[in-house]
């Protein structure tokens, strides 16, 4: 067996692993949580391990090249539709529909180790006796809540949180995506502190489709015409649409249009207090090609998040040599724009910061071809075979601490 390790790359043991992934949502479902879950089962079984993904999304089994979708939809029985309602204890039901599914599909072919997200904790109620249990920590439940305005919300939110940070210390190990968001993960849930054997620090990768598209992409020239500003994201205040909408308004008269995707026009009007302008194009969905073309088109992508657990959206537009712009109250964004040169960090994420951020580019556009060769040299830092690697030795330090014993992950 590996001896423990720091979290980071090391030695990787040849044999292979059995892993279960238990994920709320998979592609082509375009949410992060779905996107990292592919990516992890993916570059895992391009190193040789065997990979089954446990979703709620769908029914049925299907295969997305070599790792097993097994869709869980039909397992929230009407009892547990039933409890999913119910203020506090609702947060129970599917982590009971996981709990079921695991120790099924660990009777039909073993696991050697299930990995789950800390959001709104999966494997919480997950079967323990013979299965070492590894969370991945995105953005909390805490960090990504609005406003609790009513009892029941509140309700709701606390026993969220709660059961976030009793799955998580209850876990074999837990994996954090950056240095910043693995001591806020730590702090929040009282567990222990990363980099280390039981909190492993390992970034996410871009699809090797999505590099390649990145690569061949073009830079639209930005002496003439307008500059074209791209926003991808949801229109929540943790997102910082706010500020990109009010950075709309500001900059109405000015050559600057902006394609924001995954809001509707009544989501603008709901953060600006007014109907987007001509300058504003707002798209609710956009299907993968559209994506990669709307990343083309850009000379700007808009990422002003105030938390990200990661942030993939920087390591996409630096991929593509766009021109980041985030904010450094995020620090995802200041470990991985601000300290690499990447991208340019306004102090706040406000509606007049960008703005001005923008208006610079502006009056002087040869700062976009400069800022697009800072984004391609900081670029390039995360990908599958590093992902595999990093996440093979977290599983296997969690196998050893739990005592469980590992066919696969014994042998060398």
């Amino acid at each position: 067996m590996v001896e423990p390790t720091d979290g980071q790359p090391g030695e990787v043991c040849e044999a292979s692993l059995a892993v279960g992934i238990v994920a709320w949502t998979y592609p082509p479902e375009k949410s992060g949580l779905a996107v990292a879950a592919r990516e992890i089962a993916q570059s895992l079984v391009a190193s040789g391990h065997h990979v089954r993904v446990l979703t709620l999304d769908r029914s049925g089994r299907a295969m997305d090249g070599a790792v097993e979708v097994v869709g869980l939809a039909d397992a929230l029985t009407w009892p547990l539709r039933v409890l999913r309602k119910l203020a506090g204890f609702g947060h129970l039901a599917a982590p009971l529909a996981f709990r079921k599914a695991i120790a099924r599909e660990h009777r039909r072919r073993r696991f050697d180790v299930v990995e789950g997200t800390n959001w709104y904790a999966p494997l919480a109620l997950a079967p323990r006796a013979g299965i070492p249990l590894v969370t991945r920590c995105s953005s909390p439940v805490a960090e990504t809540l609005e406003q609790l305005e009513t009892l029941r919300n509140r309700i709701d939110g606390w026993a969220a949180r709660t059961l976030e940070a009793v799955s998580a210390r209850a876990s074999a190990g837990l994996i954090s995506n950056s240095r910043e968001h693995g001591r806020k993960i730590a702090s929040l849930y009282n567990a222990p502190a990363p980099p280390s054997p039981e909190h492993a620090l390992i970034g996410l990768s871009l699809s090797p489709e999505f590099l390649e598209r990145a690569r061949n992409a073009g830079f639209p020239d930005p002496q003439s015409g307008q500059i074209e500003v791209l926003f991808v994201g949801r229109p929540e205040a943790r997102k910082g649409f706010d500020a990109v909408a009010r950075a709309a308004q500001i900059l109405a008269d000015r050559p600057v249009d902006f394609r924001v995707v995954g809001v509707t026009p009544a989501d603008f009007e709901a953060a600006a207090g007014d109907c987007p302008g001509p300058n504003v194009t707002c798209r609710h969905r956009l299907d993968q090609e559209e994506l990669l073309r709307a990343f083309e088109a850009a000379h700007v992508v808009l990422c002003p998040s105030r938390y990200e657990s990661f942030g993939l959206v920087y390591q996409e537009a630096m991929a593509f040599g766009r021109v980041v712009i985030a904010c450094a109250e995020d620090p995802s964004a200041r470990e991985f724009l601000g300290e690499t040169g990447g991208g340019l960090l306004v102090e706040r994420c406000e509606g007049g910061a960008i703005a001005a951020a923008l208006a610079e580019l502006l009056k002087d556009r040869a700062l976009l071809k400069d800022w697009r060769a800072k984004a391609l040299a900081a670029s390039g830092r995360f990908d599958r075979t590093s992902l595999a690697k990093q996440t093979a030795v977290a599983y296997r330090n969690a196998i050893q601490r739990s005592g469980i014993g590992s066919r696969s992950a014994a042998s060398s």
